[in-house]
């Protein structure tokens, strides 16, 4: 399990990078198989949603003016990018990008990936997912998602298409300065301050902001006046969990810890630097999905955990594994020799277990998959139960 995200996202592209302070040994980084001239003709291409539903896709910036940004106060208030993803009617008209040419070129940039692929490519990637897409009737449980440190919102996307196609609404936020490089309004390109400002094991002031920044977003979106989002009729706002990879997904836990409207979580192969309460989480339920590693802080924190509760490893899975990394990767023949598992087998599991979790714990419909070995995932292993 990677403890800091810093420098291991250029495994969006199948690339391990060393990974700064952790003490986690680094992988040699694979070798192109082709210049960017030649991949940037490379169309990637993304799995469809499994679900019934079409999905639909809206664009927020909000600002918490109660307070400054943690990472550049001078910048002002705090702000968020959040892409909303819901059940919508069938229809036709273009689907919405993957992420902005400046969001591909900076992550790029910053990773010296130019010979492993080009800006073009990554943008011009297609999700299923529509803008202003006219939405379903009926009321649907929502679930944030987080994304790991130093990567934006966009490496969620399989994820957040697979749950809105089975009846979600899905929030997936971006925090400022957090990311190599997330698109603000006003043509800004906000890099990743954070990343010089936290001090050696210090990282646990991330998952207690991003706790904030999640209340902030459920105060907008399930404001009874003037809510954020035009949709936010479609929130069954009784029914909210939350998820997250790396950092995000321990932030789940900071999260269900300050606020009790968030009733279950999944954390997507992240240590928790800011540790459990000892009191527990009121009994709400918690999923932890990894790669088989013992991390120290999941072996402190799993007795403190006092609802229904997983730990789950994927066999054959590295970090990356639970976010869109792998499918792009494989693509460009760039996966890791040392992480067999494919690009369609990373993706496949991480929404079959994700989505079963939520199913049984927002929706109460109960899926077997979570109780024992599965034949159509022969990879994944129940290590503790609870």
């Amino acid at each position: 399990m990677n403890h800091l995200p810093r420098g291991a996202a250029a495994a969006l592209l199948g690339l391990s990078l060393a990974l700064l302070g952790t003490g986690v040994a680094s992988a040699a980084p694979a070798t192109p198989v082709a210049p960017a001239a030649e991949t940037a003709r490379v169309r990637l291409e993304l799995p469809a949603p499994t679900g019934a539903f079409a999905v639909g896709r809206d664009t927020l910036h909000l600002v918490d003016k109660s307070r400054p940004d943690p990472w550049v106060p001078q910048a002002g208030a705090r702000e968020l990018m959040v892409s909303m993803y819901y059940p919508a009617r069938p229809g036709g008209g273009r689907t919405a990008p993957y992420m902005t040419k400046g969001e591909a070129q900076a992550f790029i940039d910053d990773r010296e990936l130019t010979d492993a692929v080009s800006a073009k490519t990554l943008s011009d990637t297609r999700t299923h997912a529509r803008n202003s897409a006219v939405p379903v009737r009926g009321k649907f449980p929502l679930v944030v998602l987080s994304p790991g440190f130093t990567v934006n919102r966009s490496t969620l996307t399989l994820l957040a298409e697979e749950l809105a196609s089975r009846g979600y609404v899905v929030a997936a936020v971006d925090h400022a300065y957090e990311s190599v490089g997330t698109a603000f309004p006003g043509g800004r390109l906000l890099n990743c301050a954070a990343c010089d400002k936290i001090p050696p094991g210090g990282y646990g002031v991330v998952p207690k902001g991003r706790a904030k920044d999640v209340s902030f977003l459920l105060d907008r979106l399930l404001a009874d006046k003037h809510p954020a989002w035009r949709h936010a009729r479609l929130i069954d706002r009784a029914k909210i969990g939350m998820a997250g990879h790396s950092i995000g997904g321990a932030s789940a836990a900071t999260a269900m810890a300050g606020d009790a409207r968030v009733r279950a979580g999944a954390n997507m192969d992240g240590s928790f630097m800011e540790p459990v309460p000892a009191k527990g989480l009121d009994g709400r339920p918690f999923m932890m999905l990894g790669t088989g590693d013992d991390d120290r802080s999941w072996v402190r924190d799993w007795p403190l955990l006092d609802g229904w509760k997983r730990w789950i490893n994927v066999t054959g899975a590295g970090h990356f594994t639970f976010t869109d990394t792998p499918v792009l990767a494989d693509q460009l023949g760039l996966l890791p020799p040392e992480e067999p598992l494919s690009g369609k087998r990373s993706q496949e599991i991480t929404r079959a277990y994700v989505t079963a979790f939520f199913d049984l714990h927002l929706k109460g419909v109960d899926r077997e998959l979570l109780n024992g070995p599965s034949a159509d995932h022969p990879e994944v292993v129940i290590h503790k139960k609870g």
